[in-house]
């Protein structure tokens, strides 16, 4: 099973590439047009230093880019890879409307709400990817590990 196409690796690799990218620009879309203004709560003991947060998610995109193209490109069956890429598409619309709920709205309880169902999101996606590319499933679980972090860190908030 051949995942990089051998008569035109350049192409190949510039579709990675345009996947990544696409990702990237996609994931950090709302905090770019919401921003991601910490001053109206009160931060937890842990919360992370604010440069973690674009570090971490520029990882965690590059990530989920890579292991979209791997399920993308590879060769399995095509219902297997239809579902899991909406499997895909789904968490990723949660991933997205998460920073407007939380920081648009303000509102910690309507962003724990999505967390938790991006949280559930992620695991099928993962599951979906699993039956696809086991690789591409691997990619994610750094992924499901910040967004668990991250729901802990929104508990915490909307608690306090």
């Amino acid at each position: 099973m051949s995942y990089i196409n051998v008569d035109r690796p350049g192409r190949e690799a510039l579709f990675a590439v345009a996947l990544v990218v696409a990702v990237n620009a996609l994931g950090a879309a709302p905090s770019l047009f919401v921003g991601a203004d910490t001053t109206w709560f009160d931060r937890p003991w842990f919360f992370p230093p604010t440069i973690a947060f674009p570090v971490v998610w520029t990882l965690l995109f590059t990530l989920m880019g890579v292991a979209l193209y791997l399920v993308w490109r590879a060769e399995a069956d095509a219902r297997d890879t239809r579902l899991a890429l909406v499997a895909f598409a789904g968490q990723f619309a949660l991933n997205i409307a998460w920073t407007p709920a939380f920081f648009g709205l303000q509102r910690p309880g309507l962003g724990l709400v999505i967390i938790v169902l991006l949280w559930v999101a992620i695991v099928a996606t993962i599951t979906a990817f699993d039956r696809v590319d086991r690789r591409a499933a691997l990619l994610l679980v750094p992924y499901l590990a910040w967004v668990s972090f991250a729901a802990v860190l929104n508990y915490a908030i909307y608690a306090g």
